[in-house]
């Protein structure tokens, strides 16, 4: 292995230790690289090296996951509810709930956009950065949606 390879696996290592879990770094390190690439006209190189500044942004997107940006499951299991299968559309999903579950009339007063988001993300299991790909918005966006519509969601079925 070149001492590059082992410097590169030591800070990944690094990154999954200080986010406590490996979907976490994974994510960290994803949303550095999507920021990178949005961010690129924004670098100087007269203020450092792009190592340097790759790695200030995922301290950065590290340091925010650590402060709170933690992910609430609404619903632990969707096996009983028969939500399984990936491939599974969102408003198939939706479908497939009973008629009088409470899940899916909360669901159904959702703005239809955050509705497929948030159906998207806990039955296909797509992430914050897919599914702002997704529907072509920036991820803090998506983030902010998810938010609002699991503190909607819970409001509503409690």
């Amino acid at each position: 292995m070149s001492p590059a390879s082992r410097s590169a696996e030591a800070e990944a290592f690094d990154i999954d230790a200080a986010l406590g879990a490996c979907d976490l770094a994974e994510e960290a390190v994803h949303d550095t690289f999507v920021l990178v690439w949005r961010q690129a006209a924004r670098f100087e190189p007269t203020r450092g090296g792009g190592r340097t500044w790759i790695y200030a942004i995922l301290r950065n997107r590290s340091l925010n996951i650590l402060r709170g940006e933690t992910r609430t499951d609404l619903i632990e299991d969707y096996e009983p509810l028969g939500l399984a299968s990936e491939e599974e559309s969102a408003e198939g999903a939706l479908v497939r709930l009973s008629d009088n579950s409470r899940l899916k009339s909360c669901l159904e007063r959702l703005e239809p956009a955050r509705r497929t988001a948030i159906v998207l993300a806990y039955v296909n299991g797509l992430t914050h950065g897919e599914l702002a790909g997704r529907f072509n918005v920036p991820l803090g966006t998506m983030k902010s949606w998810m938010r609002r519509s699991l503190l909607a969601l819970r409001e509503c079925l409690a």
